[in-house]
């Protein structure tokens, strides 16, 4: 899972073009948004874009699971192995 994180983690600064940031500057648990990187709603939707190019995981919008799954990277990954086992 550790190679998934580093893959999440990637894929978040490619994303959103976060230039002044590597992937070991990201907390593997630490809040994606408000605290931690600071996020906003545009970068979620950003991010949302790259899984589902990536990966093929549709997400809802407004659903409170989505925000659940986007709390860390940690969650994230959680997110997509689970995809991948369906």
């Amino acid at each position: 899972m550790v190679n998934l994180q580093m893959e999440v983690k990637q894929m978040i600064i490619e994303a959103l073009d976060l230039e002044d940031i590597s992937a070991s500057d990201i907390e593997d648990d630490a809040p994606l948004f408000v605290e931690g990187l600071g996020l906003d709603s545009i970068d979620a939707l950003e991010i949302g874009l790259a899984l589902q190019k990536r990966y093929g995981i549709k997400l809802k919008a407004d659903s409170e699971e989505t925000r659940q799954h986007f709390a860390s990277v940690n969650t994230l990954a959680a997110l997509i192995q689970s995809q991948a086992k369906q």
